[in-house]
């Protein structure tokens, strides 16, 4: 996700003086631009997981749009070699596509995940031009009902999602049924909150809101936070206010140094250790919470 501090807060000031002056037609010209300054994909790509030696499958995934036509997202499944391995959804940040997210797939395939990702309408190949909030979180709805189709074990999937990506998988982790746990890795509380930081009056203004705090609170499914300490573009007290606010089981990791795009090192093997005692912990309840069902 890239920072908001410097192109995003100037414009969407100036924007502010389109609203006073163009009345409704004018809040319809913000939402527009404030999408367009929000949304930075990269249209296409030349890498795929075959550079780094992985093998996987390309995929395209219908959509519904609002007027009951169809469009569909790019997507790719990344099988491991693990006969019973679970599954993870990938959900990425407003910024780039798929291509440029190869080392964090390639580190969930290394743990041993099956990995289906994909890249949201106007991202990527996927179709669409403007991407907007109702429409990720409906691509996200569809690419999970793909990965319930391919893993038919409710103990064995599991949702990821980095910077936006977080709050989408936190989103979907509420509404969809069948996950068996969620990681939501740099994530912020919402938004306007990331602006506030900068200038509460211009928060008011964003309309691609992104309420993390409020889904989170929601969950029903177990819950592990990322955060690095040394991240400049959403600060690491939003996690901690994530995870305060989640329900029991839940884990918070705060990666010392780490910054919102990557770790290395004593941090990733924090994070390798951590999630294999999540996906632990989160599997058991699942079946736990199947057994009750079972019987009851």
């Amino acid at each position: 996700m890239r920072p908001f501090r410097r192109p995003l807060l100037p414009i969407l000031a100036a924007l502010l003086a389109v609203v006073t002056v163009a009345g409704a037609s004018g809040c319809a010209y913000l939402e527009i631009k404030e999408r367009e300054l929000v949304y930075r994909p990269v249209r296409d790509y030349v890498r795929t997981p075959a550079d780094l030696g992985l093998r996987f499958e390309e995929l395209w995934i219908d959509v519904a749009k609002d007027d009951g036509s169809r469009e569909r997202i790019h997507a790719w499944w990344l099988p491991s070699a693990r006969p019973d391995a679970p599954a993870v959804l990938y959900l990425h940040g407003v910024r780039w596509s798929l291509g440029s997210n190869l080392f964090r797939l390639n580190r969930w395939h290394q743990l041993g995940f099956n990995v289906l990702a994909i890249d949201y309408r106007g991202f990527g190949r996927s179709d669409g031009d403007l991407p907007s909030e109702p429409q990720i979180h409906a691509d996200a709805r569809a690419a999970w009902a793909e990965l319930v189709r391919r893993e038919p074990r409710a103990d064995k999937r599991f949702i990821y999602g980095h910077s936006l990506g977080a709050a989408v998988a936190l989103d979907l982790a509420v509404r969809a049924d069948g996950a068996t746990g969620v990681i939501a890795e740099s994530g912020f509380t919402s938004l306007p909150d990331v602006v506030a930081g900068t200038n509460r009056a211009v928060s008011l203004l964003v309309t691609q809101r992104f309420d993390a705090l409020a889904r989170v609170r929601e969950l029903k499914v177990p819950a592990m936070f990322v955060h690095g300490t040394a991240d400049n573009v959403v600060p690491p007290a939003m996690s901690e206010a994530l995870y305060a606010a989640a329900p029991e089981p839940k884990r918070l990791l705060m990666i010392e140094g780490a910054n919102h795009g990557n770790w290395n090192g004593v941090g990733l093997d924090d994070w390798a250790r951590a999630i294999d005692e999540f996906v632990g912990v989160a599997g058991s309840a699942q079946r736990a919470r199947t057994a009750v069902a079972g019987t009851s």
